[in-house]
This record gives C-alpha cells, sequence and structure tokens, in this order.
C-alpha cells in the first residue's frame, strides 16, 4: 500500500476559510467555492456558494464560534483532509463554553487558483444541546 496523503503547512486559503466561517465574512475566504461546490454537512447536502453561505448563517449566527486547524494532510487527485477544534458558545449564553472536533475533505478541481469541487464536513461529537 503506498503512502499517499502528507501532512504540509495549512495553506492560507484555508485559514481565510475558516476566518470567513467564524465571522461570517466570506468576501475573499469562500473564493475558492462556486456555484458548482457541493458541501455535505452530516446528512445534509448544499450545492452552491450562496446556499452554503446561507447554510454557516443559519447554523453559525446564534454562536460565538473559533475554528482552528491542527492538522493539514495534502493527498493525491486533489484532496485535502483537515483536522481541527471548534470552541464556541451561544450568544445568548457565552459562559457555556462547548469544545468540538472536526474534519474537512475538500476535494479541490483545480489548485490554482483553488476552486473546491466537493467539501465534506464531519462535526462532533458535540453537546448540541449546550449550543443548539
Amino acid at each position: 500500500m503506498t503512502d499517499n496523503a502528507r501532512a504540509t503547512a495549512v495553506p492560507g486559503w484555508v485559514l481565510k476559510f475558516m476566518d470567513a466561517i467564524d465571522t461570517l465574512e466570506f468576501s475573499e475566504g469562500f473564493a475558492p467555492l462556486t456555484e458548482d461546490t457541493d458541501m455535505f454537512f452530516g446528512t445534509a447536502r448544499i450545492h452552491g456558494v450562496e446556499a452554503i453561505k446561507e447554510f454557516f448563517v443559519k447554523i453559525d449566527a446564534p454562536l460565538n464560534i473559533t475554528h482552528e486547524v491542527l492538522e493539514f494532510w495534502t493527498a493525491c487527485d486533489g484532496v485535502r483532509l483537515l483536522r481541527g477544534e471548534a470552541t464556541m458558545a451561544r450568544k445568548s449564553e457565552p459562559g457555556q463554553v462547548v469544545r468540538a472536533p472536526f474534519t474537512h475533505i475538500f476535494y479541490l478541481d483545480q489548485e490554482e487558483p483553488v476552486r473546491i469541487r466537493t467539501l465534506r464536513i464531519t462535526a462532533g461529537p458535540l453537546q448540541t444541546d449546550a449550543v443548539m
């Protein structure tokens, strides 16, 4: 079996993407997404950059949230893997902080400039009643 994934430094576009999710200011951070991008978040399938923005506003607007990238790997065929941890609290209860692991798998259409064809996100386990 060939080892085809390798740990690499987190690219700037990933950090901008995470910041866009945290701040809900999507301009530069969401530039890699297109109207053809599919995002899978748990069982939800969201198609297109505008729908993906709306999805993040819906789930993150009630929260103070910060995503931290802990590891990033580059694999063949445009696959990028990210492991991180989110720290979050409801804006109405900022003292009740929850931390949750997450994983993002990016499937790139192209590398320069980066364009994301598909994004798969898993999050949790999560103490959902604390933040929802």
